[in-house]
């Protein structure tokens, strides 16, 4: 058998393993690059000759790393990820605002800034090739991490080594009520009313989630009794107007949500209100960082007519 002195692997054998290696299903890891399953299969083999090693144990039922697959794994991945780099680098070079560039969105932010984000990208930047991407904090930050996302915009702080936010604006949280509650429709709420509240939740991974119950721990409210909660705010919003309880809205949302049914009522914080923060975030020292720095002043400007309080580049 060759040795990896003998021959180079290649970028395509690369990528095949390294899907394998996430996937640890053949048919899966060839759909996941656009590769036949056949050809997939000769390219590991290949990649297997070429360095010497084996890489899969190969079963009737399933597909393991060997020893030597997790180890070089990883440096698969990572050799990649340089290699898109790099292309995302000369990319940026040839010229700014062209090529794909892939956005992570968490989903509390998703249907209230798209509309905004897509109407600057397609008026100012027409040759930018927009892919947009919904997920959760952790899955967003593991993909910008890897290379699978290229821009988060989402809630901060994130305190992630390697990741450069760049806010865009502040929001206040409303608070939801059913129609008839006495808080309902009330200005200058105290934060203080939350210790007594029924608060309905989003499910375990969303921020959103996270920010109610720091929320909450602020006014000493030690914890917050979860009987139910729900996937979005769609379905959180339609549990407060059945009489469940009672939510936290960012304002960017309580338009679209709240229109949904006659049976709710909103009501406002006293100064200061509880808030979030939004930004992007990219990797530290990202190729593109002086475009995705231009976007987020011009989207800041673009955001003037929302219910939110813009910041400058430096917050």
């Amino acid at each position: 058998m060759p040795t990896g002195r003998e021959r180079q692997p290649s970028l395509a054998q690369l990528r095949a393993f390294a899907a394998v290696a996430e996937h640890l299903h053949f048919r899966d890891a060839a759909a996941t690059i656009g590769m036949s399953q056949p050809a997939l299969s000769g390219a590991v083999s290949a990649l297997e000759d070429a360095l010497g090693v084996t890489l899969l144990e190969r079963t009737t039922r399933k597909v393991l790393l060997s020893p030597a697959g997790e180890r070089l794994a990883e440096r698969a991945k990572a050799v990649l990820a340089e290699v898109g780099a790099l292309m995302e680098e000369a990319q940026a070079v040839r010229a700014p605002f062209t090529g794909v560039l892939r956005l992570g969105v968490i989903p509390t932010v998703a249907p209230y800034l798209l509309p905004t984000v897509l109407n600057l990208v397609h008026g100012r930047y027409p040759d930018l090739d927009l892919q947009v991407h919904e997920e959760q904090t952790a899955s967003l930050l593991d993909g910008l991490a890897r290379g699978r996302l290229d821009l988060l915009l989402l809630a901060v702080p994130l305190g992630v080594p390697g990741v450069t936010e760049l806010p865009l604006f502040d929001e206040d949280f409303v608070l939801v009520t059913p129609l008839g509650h006495p808080l309902g429709g009330r200005e200058g709420i105290p934060r203080e009313a939350l210790k007594e509240l029924d608060l309905l939740l989003l499910d375990e991974g969303h921020c959103l989630r996270d920010q109610a119950l720091d929320i909450c721990r602020e006014v000493g409210r030690a914890d917050v009794p979860v009987s139910t909660t729900a996937a979005g705010l769609a379905t959180l919003v339609q549990l407060v107007a059945g009489g469940l309880g009672c939510t936290l809205l960012p304002r960017t949302a309580v338009e679209v949500e709240t229109s949904r049914s006659d049976r709710l009522c909103t009501g406002c914080f006293a100064a200061p209100a509880p808030t979030r923060r939004i930004a992007f975030a990219m990797r530290t020292g990202a190729a593109r960082e002086a475009e995705y720095e231009e976007l987020a002043a011009a989207l800041r400007e673009a955001l003037r007519p929302l219910p939110v309080r813009v910041l400058h580049g430096g917050g």
